[in-house]
């Protein structure tokens, strides 16, 4: 298929990816989910190259949530092992092009061989800022809201807020990455339309987009799909249209 033609000018700064298919990609063509898990890590090689060639700054990915931990434990086991494979191969290209890595979530969960790699990638790309790719791990945004509001309260009874200056600015800087803006796109693939508990706090006003695609699938040209389609519409956060117009041009873009 054609690549469409994106505009570098209105690259949406942050992109969100809920991968979602792994499982019913292998299921259709009769193999075992650990394989659908196997190729889904092709796709996040991919989509990380791809995001950092059109020029996305921050790149979310919704590796395993909250819920995950209630799969059958060889299949927990296995995506914990897989996360394992993939900072050990890919940390060298990740360092090289600049790119930082990152995690969010209730990290601590994850197994001490996991954890241990992790912590060791994130460290040695702390310093780089030609992108961010952060992975979402042990993640859910309900749990998210209710880590921020325990910090919060927690600061409240400490003195150090006046319960009566909170605001939304105020609890956001309790979330997971308070530094990193919202999401301007997230990209659903496996044709499911909801956000499955994911980042709820940031994507009040992040445009929307349900693909077909299954996560093994997804390559550069899906990406850039969903960027034109993005491309295509009118960001009002709740104005007019015409408000938009007069008040910042190229919001919309």
């Amino acid at each position: 298929m054609h690549e469409r033609r994106i505009r570098a000018e209105a690259i949406p700064h942050h992109v969100a990816v809920i991968m979602d298919g792994n499982g019913r990609w292998a299921e259709r063509r009769g193999l075992d989910r650990l394989q659908g898990h196997r190729a889904g890590i092709e796709s996040v090689r991919a989509a990380v190259r791809a995001a950092h060639e059109v020029g996305v700054r921050v790149l979310t990915l919704y590796a395993f949530s909250t819920e995950n931990w209630s799969r059958p434990k060889s299949e927990v086991d296995a995506l914990m092992g897989l996360l394992e494979h993939y900072l050990e191969a890919e940390i060298d290209e990740l360092d090289r092009n600049g790119i930082r890595l990152r995690a969010m979530g209730r990290v601590e969960r994850l197994p001490e061989r996991a954890r241990a790699r992790l912590d060791d990638a994130i460290r040695r790309t702390r310093d780089n800022d030609e992108m961010t790719v952060l992975f979402a791990l042990s993640y859910g945004g309900r749990s998210e809201i209710a880590d921020a509001a325990r910090k919060l309260a927690r600061d409240v009874e400490q003195g150090k807020v006046d319960p009566e200056s909170i605001d939304e600015k105020t609890f956001a800087a309790y979330l997971y990455e308070p530094e990193l803006p919202d999401p301007d796109l997230l990209i659903r693939t496996g044709g499911d339309a909801r956000v499955s508990n994911f980042l709820l706090w940031q994507i009040a006003y992040t445009e929307l987009h349900v693909t077909e695609v299954m996560w093994p699938d997804f390559r550069k040209s899906d990406l850039v799909e969903a960027i034109h389609a993005y491309q295509q519409r009118e960001r009002r956060y709740g104005l007019t249209s015409e408000q938009v117009r007069d008040r910042t041009p190229g919001i919309g873009s």
